[in-house]
């Protein structure tokens, strides 16, 4: 027997004369007295992105065109998920494909280099022909920063002297129809079935008179292969994306105005005003003064009378001057300077950014005053693995995609061979573009020291030089095929394998490391 579930409510509603509720996102909006109460309310994130997206989209994308401290960081973040790219490395599942291991591997092989061929070119895998597929990536992940959401689309665009026809068009997030109509299944302009899955799109494009129209596009073809690729990060029951640097909004505010106040106190503080008293003419003392503007001695008190009613005159090129009568005196008044604790205050600010950009201070800052190895050390460890979920959930998804797309044309086309052809490879799709995407290497302080753990690691045997390989951003089978060939060049030419060290190199590398870990506890000592 069925029991019906009542709907779960979309939130709590407002007590009458309560202060009206602000969107999640922005509750420390720049209008709003800092008297008011907050009152929260609760409903899904969907709501909560719907309501705020416009707006957190807009000023994180103002900040991060004028802001350098922003700009600066997120290209850092995007350099330590993708580096100048992700590289692909093909790993089909030979056992579901029918093939041995190493018919596997010569296909693989065969795959990724075509792959990578067309990577490098900008007019086989943009549809815009501008950038390559680095770039796109990367374009992709600033997008991510901005808007906290991607959205690309794959078209088929035959080229002159190009076989392949499959391409990637990056779409602007702000293109997404904000339209939602909770009765045909339409939430901030994704359209899904009755599982929440998404169908099609609906963007809001501009036609060739400049008037903006709808359309709608369908999520992947009849096939299966990509159309729209819309990727984000979120919460249950949320459709879109919303920019990771929501939660400080306010805060690049705050820096700008820190900045703007704190360098506007410093340009008064390098100033000066300044009154004068004389019996002497106006111009002779102008004159001394460097000031160039005077008057004669007949007419000193109606210039002085003048002066009173509008400007003072120019003390040379900064100040002002007033000319006094007898009895005065000169004096020289110096701006106070209002905020000696601007750096604190800055770095505060700032460490708040990197932690939702997910780098270091440093990285954001460029400053790395006081840091230490193991400051920096404890910092990698702590912030990396933000840089491996971005790099697996936002910028991978981006590539497979395009990966997918790619190698189904070529199989179709018959420029790739594949058992059983493209029914075979839609059959089992997800055995044969099965992939790991390599990135860059995790940071390290100290090359030296991070070598030396690697060799500890593998001489104790619970490091694989796969893994090894892996942490440096190397394919091993790559590294093993070069160590391979380098291997034959060295035979052949009589030299000896640098691999095979002697126990004195081993005591140089090994006193090396113990001199630097003395410097640096006598550094240490010397800070405190």
């Amino acid at each position: 027997m069925r029991t019906s579930v009542p709907e779960v409510p979309r939130g709590l509603r407002a007590v009458e004369g309560a202060p009206v509720p602000h969107a999640g996102y922005l509750r420390g909006d720049f209008s709003s007295q800092d008297t008011m109460v907050h009152t929260p309310v609760l409903r899904d994130m969907a709501e909560d992105v719907r309501r705020a997206w416009v707006q957190a989209s807009a000023h994180t994308i103002d900040a991060l065109q004028n802001n350098g401290w922003l700009a600066g960081g997120v290209e850092a973040a995007i350099s330590s998920i993708i580096g100048d790219g992700l590289k692909l490395s093909a790993k089909p599942d030979h056992e579901a494909l029918g093939m041995t291991a190493s018919q596997a591997e010569i296909w693989a092989k065969k795959v990724e280099r075509r792959y990578e061929t067309r990577c490098e070119n900008a007019y086989e895998c943009d549809a815009g022909a501008r950038y390559t597929s680095g770039q796109l990536e990367a374009a992709h992940l600033r997008q991510f920063f901005g808007t906290g959401e991607g959205v690309s689309q794959f078209l088929m665009i035959p080229r002159q002297g190009l076989k392949s026809e499959t391409r990637v068009r990056l779409l602007p997030s702000h293109w997404l129809s904000n339209e939602t109509n909770e009765f045909e299944r339409l939430q901030q302009g994704v359209r899904l079935d009755k599982h929440g899955a998404p169908v099609s799109y609906k963007f809001r494009l501009k036609n060739k008179q400049g008037l903006t129209t709808e359309s709608e596009y369908r999520a992947r073809d009849r096939f299966g292969r990509p159309v729209i690729r819309h990727i984000f990060d979120g919460h249950a029951a949320q459709v879109r994306g919303i920019t990771v640097l929501a939660p400080v909004i306010k805060r690049f505010r705050d820096f700008d105005q820190l900045t703007g106040s704190t360098l506007a106190a410093s340009f008064l503080h390098a100033m000066f005003a300044a009154t004068v008293e004389s019996d002497y003419p106006t111009q002779d003392v102008l004159e001394a003064l460097g000031g160039g503007q005077g008057g004669m001695w007949e007419s000193f008190v109606d210039h002085r009378a003048a002066q009173k009613k509008v400007a003072d005159i120019k003390l040379g090129s900064y100040g002002k001057i007033p000319h006094l009568f007898s009895g005065e005196k000169l004096h020289l008044h110096g701006a106070k300077y209002p905020n000696a604790n601007y750096e604190p205050l800055a770095n505060f600010l700032l460490r708040e950014i990197a932690r939702c950009l997910g780098v270091l201070f440093e990285d954001l800052t460029g400053d790395y005053r006081g840091a230490t190895y193991s400051s920096l050390q404890n910092g990698i460890a702590k912030n990396w693995p933000i840089s491996l979920y971005r790099r697996k959930h936002i910028a991978v998804p981006f590539k497979q995609a395009d990966y997918e797309a790619w190698l189904e044309e070529q199989i179709d086309k018959g420029l790739i061979e594949f058992p059983s052809g493209l029914h075979g490879f839609l059959q089992n799709k997800d055995a044969a573009c099965r992939a790991k995407w390599l990135g860059p290497a995790k940071p390290v302080a100290d090359e030296l020291k991070a070598a030396r753990s690697d060799e500890i690691y593998w001489n104790m045997g619970s490091k694989s030089q796969g893994r090894i390989a892996a942490d440096r951003g190397w394919d091993i089978d790559d590294e093993l095929e070069a160590q391979e060939r380098e291997q034959k060049i060295r035979k052949k030419r009589r030299l000896a394998d640098p691999r095979e060290r002697n126990s004195s190199a081993q005591e140089r590398t090994d006193q090396a490391i113990s001199d630097e870990n003395e410097k640096e506890n006598d550094d240490e000592v010397g800070k405190q």
